[in-house]
C-alpha cells in the first residue's frame, strides 16, 4: 500500500462513518411517482457536496419461468424511452408491501398469471449516482395462467420466449431495457436447470 493509499484509509478510519452525514435537507419535488431531494452532505471519505437525488420507494422486477423453461416478457410503451419495449414484468413497491407480495401483484395485473413460488435472485441499484430506487429481482415459478388485470393506463401485450430467442433478442438489439438484460442472463447463468443452459 502506498503513501497516499495509507492516508486516504486512515483519514475514511478516523471519521468512524459507514454513511454520509446530512448538513440539511430540501424537498424540491414530490410526486406520486418519485420525488427530488437536495442534500447537503459530508461523505465517508470527509468530502463535503451537495447532492441530489430522486427519492424512490423501491420496486421488483419478475421472471416468470414457465414449466417448458421459456421466460414471458411483456411489452409496452415506454413514454422517456420514446418507442415499445420488450421487459420483464415490473413495478413500484407500495407502502406496506414486501418484494413478494408486489412482485405476485405484478405479475398478475401484466400477464394474468399466478406464481405458487417467488424467490429474489438479485438485490440492486440500477442508477446510484442520483437514484435512491432499489431493485429485487424474483424468480416466479410453477405458475398458473390468468385474466390479466393492467391499470388504466397500461396496454401491454405478454409474450413467451426460448433461451435461444432471448439470446438473439438481446445480441440483436431488439431487448434493450436494462433490468431485463441482467435478470435473463444472471438466471441462464446462475440459476436456470442444467439441462436447459445450452438451449
Amino acid at each position: 500500500m502506498g503513501r497516499e493509499d495509507e492516508k486516504m484509509k486512515k483519514s475514511a478510519d478516523s471519521k468512524g462513518r459507514k454513511t454520509a452525514q446530512v448538513l440539511s435537507s430540501t424537498i424540491i419535488y414530490n410526486g406520486p411517482v418519485f420525488g427530488i431531494r437536495r442534500d447537503e452532505v459530508i461523505e465517508p471519505s470527509g468530502v463535503r457536496a451537495t447532492r441530489e437525488v430522486i427519492t424512490h420507494p423501491g420496486s421488483v422486477v419478475v421472471l416468470p419461468v414457465l414449466p417448458d423453461g421459456r421466460i414471458v416478457l411483456i411489452r409496452q410503451y415506454r413514454y422517456a424511452a420514446r418507442q415499445y419495449l420488450w421487459e420483464l414484468v415490473a413495478g413500484r413497491i407500495d407502502a406496506g408491501e414486501t418484494p413478494k407480495v408486489a412482485a405476485a401483484r405484478e405479475l398478475i395485473e401484466e400477464t394474468g398469471f399466478r406464481a405458487k413460488r417467488f424467490r429474489v435472485f438479485l438485490d440492486v441499484f440500477p442508477t446510484p449516482g442520483f437514484l435512491e430506487e432499489r431493485m429485487f429481482i424474483l424468480l416466479a415459478e410453477d405458475l398458473t395462467a390468468g385474466e390479466a388485470e393492467p391499470e388504466e393506463d397500461e396496454k401491454i401485450i405478454s409474450r413467451a420466449y426460448n433461451r435461444k430467442q432471448l439470446e438473439e433478442m438481446i445480441r440483436g438489439g431488439k431487448l434493450r431495457d436494462a433490468k431485463s438484460i441482467a435478470g435473463i442472463l444472471y438466471y441462464f447463468r446462475y440459476l436456470s436447470p442444467p439441462d436447459r443452459r445450452r438451449r
